[in-house]
């Protein structure tokens, strides 16, 4: 506690001081520019990682990165969606997870929980179809791989269950939302993001240089024109001259070819390309 107390002092007297402008902006009203779910893990800090001002992330935080299915529960989340999409007018949302998830781990032996920690194997039920397709389809991955495809695929999971909130599907139907998939991996500091075009995690920057060449739609509504773009968007960061660094979900998290099937329900949860 003294360790955060000194804390506040000097941001008080450091940032706080070099920033008032910014902060009697901010007491005037917000308008944050993206939606960032992620996991409460003490290890992950939205705002470090992007490098976001303060006010520019409105931020949704729980064990998992787990959004419960629309009308699942009337916890806090459904609300905060609802307000962010509607009320603020936030036009991206990014649900990011992150390497070495407790909640993850927690997920692959869920019925171990049950005596001990039963508010959490309730919560982590939420992410029961994640546990069900890799269980299912990746039965043959052990230990640490196991882990790395439930949490890759978790994200794609609670996309899914994201659009079944109607501000999000209606959001959706117009082209005014897009919906991105990320992934921080702890030891190196990098984030990856999921391309629905090559069915794998690559470094977000990558899209940029690509979707300058190629156009990879995110809605799947054929009467809307909602196009994926990385949410670096500043195209001024990266020098289009340089060859882009090639990082599959094999690589980073081993998913093998997808059949069909599997494609299709990634495309439902991430959005599909027309």
């Amino acid at each position: 506690m003294k360790k955060l107390i000194k804390g506040l002092r000097e941001f008080k007297s450091s940032y706080f001081a070099t920033h008032q402008e910014l902060f009697e902006q901010l007491s005037q009203g917000q308008k944050p520019r993206v939606l960032f779910i992620t996991c409460s893990d003490s290890r992950l800090d939205p705002n470090l990682i992007t490098q976001a001002q303060v006010g520019e992330l409105f931020v949704i935080r729980n064990a998992g990165n787990i959004i419960p299915p629309y009308g699942a529960t009337n916890g806090g989340e459904g609300a905060t969606i609802e307000y962010a999409v509607q009320a603020l007018g936030i036009q991206q949302i990014i649900i990011c997870g992150h390497s070495h998830c407790g909640a993850m781990k927690g997920l692959i032996k869920l019925q171990s929980l049950k005596e001990d920690l039963p508010l959490v194997y309730d919560w982590l039920k939420y992410a029961e179809a994640t546990r069900r397709l890799v269980l299912d389809h990746y039965s043959h991955y052990q230990s640490e791989d196991l882990l790395e495809v439930m949490i890759a695929e978790n994200v794609l999971t609670q996309i899914e269950n994201l659009r079944t909130y109607p501000v999000i599907h209606s959001k959706l139907y117009q082209g005014q939302l897009k919906i991105y998939a990320w992934i921080y991996h702890i030891e190196s500091g990098e984030v990856f993001a999921y391309d629905p075009h090559k069915h794998a995690y690559i470094l977000p920057q990558n899209q940029i240089t690509e979707l300058d060449t190629e156009d990879i739609t995110l809605n799947p509504f054929p009467h809307s024109n909602g196009a994926i773009r990385s949410p670096q968007n500043q195209a001024g960061e990266i020098k289009q001259d340089q060859e882009p660094t090639k990082i599959t979900a094999h690589e980073r998290f081993p998913m093998p070819l997808l059949s069909p099937e599997q494609r299709e329900r990634i495309y439902r949860g991430s959005s599909q390309s027309n």
